[in-house]
């Protein structure tokens, strides 16, 4: 029988915030640069999740630093013109803390511009434990970031989520342990996660109130 769920572990672009724009944006803004006319907004689309090296080095192996300079000078520029919310977020994270739930921000970003999202948003009050690209060897789909989570937190695999809108997300659930669940406004879309099995699909952020009960008095 699974063991109540006291912890959650949630990625953040496309998953808390919507980073779709602004991503789809850099990375465009990347490729017209370095191959004019070549990539459409299709295209790009596999780009997103991994680490940005990992996705330059698949199309210039010899200019990827550059090119992830290129890209965060944009990236950083439009964040905030193009970083917007997704609805039921933030009452579904101040419904979880009051629960005393566990949470903790597990991404393949650097952690500053984690924390710039987070801010932007006003959730950044709701996550003591931030782990980002700064913090390990391996990003997901590898569990080490989720078991470092996990660590700081306090808290144990068989009683944890990992909430995110990309296949890293759930396969580093799955290889750490934990229980998974996707959200159907993955900017991929809802069958692409769905391939990757997760326990859940979220249709609105909501839904983990109902997975997530009110602990018994």
């Amino acid at each position: 029988m699974n063991k109540p769920i006291d912890t959650v572990l949630f990625d953040l672009d496309g998953t808390l915030i919507d980073t779709n724009e602004l991503i789809i944006s850099s990375f465009l803004h990347v490729m017209d640069h370095y191959f004019p006319n070549q990539y459409k907004r299709e295209d790009v689309l596999p780009f997103m999740g991994p680490p940005l090296v990992e996705s330059f080095q698949k199309v210039n192996p010899e200019k990827v630093e550059e090119m992830v300079d290129f890209y965060r000078a944009f990236n950083l520029e439009q964040h905030d013109v193009l970083v917007t919310g997704f609805e039921g977020v933030e009452e579904t994270i101040q419904t979880l803390s009051d629960r005393g739930i566990k949470m903790a921000i597990v991404s393949t970003k650097r952690n500053d511009v984690v924390i710039k999202g987070l801010k932007l948003m006003k959730l950044d009050h709701f996550f003591d434990v931030v782990v980002g690209l700064d913090d390990v060897e391996n990003a997901k789909p590898d569990p080490e970031p989720l078991l470092l989570a996990l660590q700081k937190l306090g808290s144990s695999a068989e009683r944890s989520l990992m909430v995110g809108d990309n296949h890293h997300d759930i396969e580093g659930g799955k290889n750490a342990g934990t229980r998974t669940a996707g959200v159907a406004w993955s900017a991929k879309g809802r069958d692409y996660l769905l391939s990757y099995q997760p326990d859940w699909m979220l249709e609105s952020m909501t839904d983990l109130l109902s997975i997530i009960p009110e602990p018994k008095k």
